[in-house]
């Protein structure tokens, strides 16, 4: 982004924080409230027809459904609309002309948009941006998530998520058939698995690879009450994290510089990567603990493998989209997008030229209508608080708290208070406050900030005492059960 900005882009950002981001490289900022994000795009794109600034010839040949779009918009009250989001109507106007005019203009978003029980409607709304402006389907284009972890892409393509199996082949009959006979197996499930939240609610055995629910789940008082219970949990990590100090076996694992293997970015380009250095004491690879695991359990001839380059050829036959990418590849390319279909094939990095992945090829507008999120501020609880990251820390502050440059940096946790609210309550700089929602309650120390307007705290998710997540909501979008981490209402008061 600060490349292309260099080279002439226009860079608009949209977040209810003055982020980094917005300070240093926006060229127009929407500071939005929280959770409002639907009825901001709708506005920009009932702007955007109201100014005929769409893209008729690309909504003409390639979408359906723009009639139905239209009409809902034609309703829209930008004057609510201004009033729902809090960003004044100019800059609602500059912002969508901006993007629409610009010939081509991509869409990056993260955990600030799917973090709601909206967060799928956030996502099919900036879809239906792209469409109404042509923006799908050229470089420099498109909708992209930028995955919170480094392989996202890669761990979907693989099939971790509940509904898909690897190659993104929905679950039911037809996958079902498919894997079976490609790993000679007699029966496959044939329905969803559950989601991340219910899996820790529910499953009373647990084998957690690389994940830190006690920092990283919503309610996680709950959920460590949850964990508490369960009848047998193992842990396979690099650190002891909080949930493996409740594990019942702990298996330590290599980190990315001391194995072998493959990331897929969030452009779904396919790199290698080398080990650089052994892993330490009885530290091993995912795959050879897993290979191991499943010897012990009597499953050696599905799992014989003795290297990832034996399992990525096993990836090529199951995954269509991966068949024509081999280690050969990837080592002379550096990188290939997939789809890939053969070897002579170069790889894909602009999806749907001619057509979308739908049966008539045709991009569908939806109608999506703007929902409060599941908890607004009252008088019990005035404050919206949301979370995210610092720019010092990653995640859950597993592997960055132990680095010291880092840690210098910022070492301890902390509540964004906008100087309005830190007067009304009586709070000083640095001052160690309490944090309640309906949820729990953490202390931190405040850090009176213009980052944030009046009325929004904002908490990093990185640091285990001063626990974000004990404060979160676990409602969930109906649609993809993602929890709404990025808004809640809160109270603050002196600790």
């Amino acid at each position: 982004v600060i490349r292309a900005r260099q080279k002439g882009a226009k860079v608009i950002v949209i977040d209810p924080r003055k982020t980094a981001t917005a300070r240093y490289l926006a060229d127009i900022f929407l500071q939005l409230k929280s959770g409002t994000d639907v009825m901001l795009v709708n506005a920009i794109m009932k702007i955007i027809l109201n100014e005929e600034s769409e893209d008729k010839n690309f909504i003409q040949s390639r979408t359906a459904g723009i009639d139905e779009l239209k009409n809902f918009l034609s309703a829209l009250d930008l004057e609510k609309a201004v009033e729902i989001t809090g960003v004044p109507l100019t800059m609602i106007r500059d912002a969508a002309l901006t993007y629409a005019k610009a010939g081509r203009s991509c869409i990056l978003y993260n955990e600030g948009i799917t973090q709601h029980t909206t967060g799928g409607d956030n996502v099919k709304s900036f879809a239906n941006l792209a469409l109404l402006t042509g923006n799908i389907g050229k470089p420099g284009a498109g909708v992209n998530s930028l995955r919170g972890q480094i392989n996202g892409e890669g761990t979907g393509d693989m099939g971790c998520l509940n509904v898909f199996y690897p190659g993104f082949k929905r679950v039911g009959e037809e996958s079902v058939k498919f894997f079976k006979e490609a790993w000679a197996v007699d029966t496959l499930p044939a329905k969803s698995g559950l989601p991340y939240t219910e899996i820790l609610n529910k499953c009373k055995f647990l084998y957690i690879i690389g994940a830190n629910p006690l920092m990283a789940a919503p309610d996680t008082t709950n959920v460590k009450r949850t964990l508490e219970k369960a009848d047998f949990i193992v842990v396979q990590d690099i650190f002891m994290t909080e949930t493996a100090k409740l594990a019942d076996v702990i298996l330590p694992t290599s980190t990315w510089t001391e194995r072998e293997g493959s990331y897929t970015w969030m452009d779904r380009r396919v790199q290698k990567i080398d080990k650089v250095i052994d892993p330490p004491g009885e530290a091993k690879p995912d795959w050879w603990i897993i290979c191991k695991l499943a010897e012990k359990m009597g499953k050696k001839d599905k799992f014989d493998f003795s290297s990832p380059e034996e399992i990525f050829e096993e990836i090529r036959s199951c995954i269509p989209q991966y068949s024509g990418i081999t280690y050969e590849k990837l080592k002379k390319a550096g990188g290939i997008h997939w789809p890939c279909p053969s070897e002579n094939h170069p790889g894909t990095p602009t999806m749907f030229v001619e057509k979308f992945a739908t049966p008539d090829g045709m991009g569908h507008f939806q109608v999506i209508d703007y929902k409060n999120p599941a908890e607004l501020p009252d008088d019990e609880y005035p404050f919206i608080l949301t979370t995210g990251r610092s720019i010092f820390h990653y995640h859950g502050g597993t592997m960055t708290r132990k680095t010291a440059i880092l840690n210098n940096e910022m070492p301890l946790g902390f509540v964004q208070v906008n100087a309005e609210d830190a007067m009304k309550t009586g709070i000083k700089n640095n001052e160690m406050v309490m944090l309640q929602t309906r949820r729990g309650s953490i202390q931190a120390r405040a850090n009176i900030s213009e980052e944030v307007p009046p009325g929004l705290l904002f908490i990093p998710i990185h640091f285990a005492e001063s626990c974000a997540n004990v404060l979160t909501n676990p409602a969930l979008d109906p649609s993809c059960k993602m929890p709404e981490f990025k808004v809640c209402a809160a109270r603050m008061e002196v600790r």
